[in-house]
């Protein structure tokens, strides 16, 4: 698992590409809130809904072991987000949510927030069933949580705002991206450490697959519009997604560097 000084060169090259950065800035210390039970408002989960939160719980606190050690290389410290499960609607810090927004992560309280009916969907619409297709799910999340930290999703913000709407949905396509990459890179982490079982990756390719823009746009409308874009195509989430898997190393995941994606 080739981690070692990953953080310390995707930060040198996130500071270049966004206007200087200074690391010591971005990275401060602090304590983040820990492993938090997995809670949805208003009513408990229901029993096969336990069992998934109880998974992903474990995959989250396994997120929390690779980052960890990514940040600690560098003498910073990694801050946990939180899981919160939802269906139907969820209010956040970053403000109200429905179903049809799905697993999103917000920025402003650290949260990852799960939406039950879409883990359904995974399977059930998308074609993508299993655990590790959930579990990817989580960890391209996780992968939005350590953009944050990174100051990445800050940045990325300021200059979407001023950008057009045609550049502001390529540069969120290039955070998507780099968040599937960091999925990868602790898909990566996973098979290191022989906790993968066969079919593993597949479920997570599946899943990346299935999300890509050009698929639910065509599934949903019947046409593609790439300027549209926020998420990419399926075929770009599956390359960056494998680029992270393979390489385990998060220096890969320079997204906003690439030429082309």
């Amino acid at each position: 698992m080739m981690i070692g000084g990953g953080v310390g060169g995707l930060i040198l090259v996130v500071a270049a590409l966004l206007l200087g950065v200074d690391p010591g800035v971005i990275l401060g210390g602090g304590e983040g809130p820990g492993v938090a039970p997995p809670t949805r408002e208003g009513e408990p989960l229901t029993p096969g809904e336990d069992e998934e939160a109880d998974y992903l719980a474990v995959m989250l606190a396994d997120t929390e072991r690779l980052w960890t050690e990514v940040f600690s290389s560098q003498g910073y410290r990694y801050r946990m987000p939180t899981l919160v499960y939802f269906d139907d609607a969820v209010s956040s810090a970053c403000g109200m949510a429905g179903s049809a927004v799905g697993p999103f992560y917000c920025p402003a309280d650290e949260n990852i927030y799960m939406d039950l009916a879409f883990l359904d969907d995974l399977g059930n619409r998308f074609g993508a069933p299993g655990d590790f297709a959930q579990a990817y799910v989580l960890a391209h999340e996780v992968g939005h949580h350590v953009q944050t930290l990174l100051g990445v999703t800050e940045r990325v913000d300021g200059m979407r705002r001023r950008a057009s709407e045609a550049e502001a949905n390529a540069l969120s396509v290039r955070m998507e991206l780099q968040a599937d990459c960091f999925a990868g890179v602790w898909g990566n982490s996973q098979e290191a450490h022989d906790y993968l079982d066969p079919g593993d990756v597949e479920e997570g390719l599946r899943a990346a697959a299935a999300i890509g823009d050009d698929r639910l746009q065509r599934e949903t409308t019947g046409r593609v519009v790439p300027e549209s874009f926020t998420h990419g195509t399926s075929e770009q989430r599956l390359s960056w997604f494998r680029r992270g898997f393979e390489s385990g190393d998060p220096e890969r995941c320079d997204t906003f560097g690439a030429a082309s994606l």
